[in-house]
């Protein structure tokens, strides 16, 4: 399998060099990033990226125009909105024979969940195709492969979409896609089944650590989400090089989950003190102010950072020093939650908004998501990371939000906070359904700032590309009002999908 897919990345390297034309280009670099094997050729990509945002483009096909708009935005490059101007009337809208161009209106409707602030032309756009084609979906006459995108992009646009299970999806209709080249389907099919096997492996590995773990410390109410943690990181980065970083990150995201539930779900008052105490100390001396029960779980914290400071270079040691300070962070986060519930205080929904924010452990873990990089990881981009960016903050925001509004649906369980859809209701004595059009308004606007961190730090986009992709994930284990986190068994098929069934070659 190995061999087979160097000889296709040859075959498809010699491919970009024949590609003259700029539609057939966009179309290549589209299909490569759908079928999830862009990570191959990061460097042909660049250059036909480059090639398309300089090249002359009069394109009156609105499925191209909206394509080369998509594609640059994606990757950093600025494309003003009136690059859809040519399709609409002297009224200033879109003219109606563009509504009998379901490709086109599907990759207008794609392009436009890229706008940013202050664009209501985009607005306008992703309206006018939405209403569209879902009266094309309703009257069922699209044929397949068509048929089935259209379906997925109107419950999830392609940007908001988690790209390895749109990847699963699209394998399985590329070969019905007209102008389809083979040789793409196959590398995208080996490439998926050999990294499946190295996630096996490091599922293995993650799994054996956390059953020792869980069972030395002995805490029966945590949450035992060791596959769920692992999938999160995964969602982040999947590609080879990034094994460590994965691992560190899933490892985070199991020892933050064990703090948080025993601020939520276990801890008298006095005992998160004491935890919090313990956790600012860092050090051994500091156990004997726990109660028996969280003395396992400390040591063994303890241990583990010190773990994954010795497996990193010395110039990384900083960056693990730092995801320290920011568990340290998330510890005060959690005891000023616990203090809340504990005097019952119902707080403004801004004030309670920065909070839930901050406790989201999404700084935290986009921090360590930054860890293992090697030489391509900058002191500056790591400190622009670590000063908490528009970008993480959206993504904190997106996760949280929807996640409460998840917590809503469901009922509250023992020690959580009042959320956002609870005090928004409070504040404007309006019902729940208000609440979450409010809170749902504001999701959407952080989709803007992130879009907008690609576009203003283009020269950071290695970095940036993470952080987007944690925020696709919120979308994964938060939408249609559900947590699939915590009810780890919502995710069975997708995690099936992603690490047990390989792709029929």
């Amino acid at each position: 399998m190995q061999e087979r897919a160097e000889k296709l990345k040859g075959d498809i390297r010699t491919l970009f060099g024949t590609c003259n034309d700029i539609s057939a280009r966009m179309n290549l670099v589209d299909s490569i990033q759908h079928l999830g094997i862009v990570h191959l050729f990061h460097e042909q990509i660049e250059d036909a990226l480059m090639s398309i945002q300089e090249s002359e483009f009069r394109s009156s096909s609105l499925y191209e125009v909206a394509l080369r708009f998509r594609l640059l935005r994606e990757h950093g490059f600025w494309v003003p909105p009136d690059a859809f101007n040519k399709f609409k009337g002297d009224d200033g809208r879109f003219r109606n024979e563009i509504a009998n161009d379901p490709k086109g209106l599907l990759s207008l409707y794609n392009a436009a969940h890229l706008l940013i602030h202050g664009e209501p032309e985009l607005e306008e756009a992703i309206s006018f195709a939405r209403q569209h084609l879902k009266l094309m979906s309703q009257d069922n006459v699209l044929n397949p492969p068509l048929s089935c995108q259209v379906r997925r992009a109107l419950t999830l646009p392609l940007p908001r979409t988690f790209k390895r299970v749109e990847t699963i999806c699209y394998m399985l209709e590329y070969q019905l896609e007209e102008g389809n080249i083979p040789i793409l389907l196959d590398l995208a099919r080996l490439d998926f089944n050999l990294l499946q096997h190295i996630h096996l492996k490091e599922l293995k590995e993650i799994s054996e650590w956390w059953k020792d773990l869980y069972g030395y410390m002995g805490l029966s109410y945590i949450r035992d989400r060791i596959i769920e943690g692992y999938t999160w990181s995964y969602m982040m980065f999947y590609e080879e090089g990034f094994a460590f970083t994965r691992i560190f990150v899933a490892k985070l995201i199991a020892l933050v989950t064990v703090m948080d539930d025993t601020y939520d779900a276990h801890a008298t008052i006095e005992e998160s003190h004491q935890l919090n105490t313990t956790i600012q100390r860092w050090d051994k001396s500091a156990i004997s102010i726990l109660p028996d029960y969280l003395k396992k779980y400390y040591s063994k914290l303890l241990i583990n950072f010190k773990e994954f400071e010795d497996q990193v270079t010395d110039n990384q040691k900083y960056m693990v020093a730092c995801t320290k300070k920011e568990f340290q962070k998330q510890s005060t986060y959690y005891l000023q939650e616990a203090e809340c519930s504990n005097q019952k205080y119902k707080p403004g929904f801004k004030d309670q908004m920065v909070l839930s924010t901050k406790s989201s452990a999404v700084q935290l873990l986009c921090v360590a998501a930054m860890v293992g990089w090697g030489g391509t990881m900058t002191t500056e981009a790591f400190e622009w990371v670590a000063s908490g960016n528009a970008a993480v903050i959206a993504c904190a925001k997106i996760g949280r939000f929807m996640n409460d509004i998840a917590a809503f649906k469901r009922g509250k369980n023992k020690g959580d906070i009042v959320s956002s859809v609870e005090c928004y209701m409070n504040e404007n004595g309006v019902t729940s359904e208000v609440a979450f059009a409010k809170i749902n308004a504001v999701v959407e606007d952080e989709w803007r700032s992130t879009n907008q961190t690609r576009l203003e730090h283009r020269t950071l986009l290695p970095m940036v590309q993470p952080i987007v992709n944690f925020t696709v994930s919120m979308v994964l284990f938060y939408d249609d009002r559900k947590d699939a986190y915590t009810f780890g068994t919502l995710l069975r098929e997708i995690v099936e999908s992603l690490f047990v069934k390989p792709i029929p070659i």
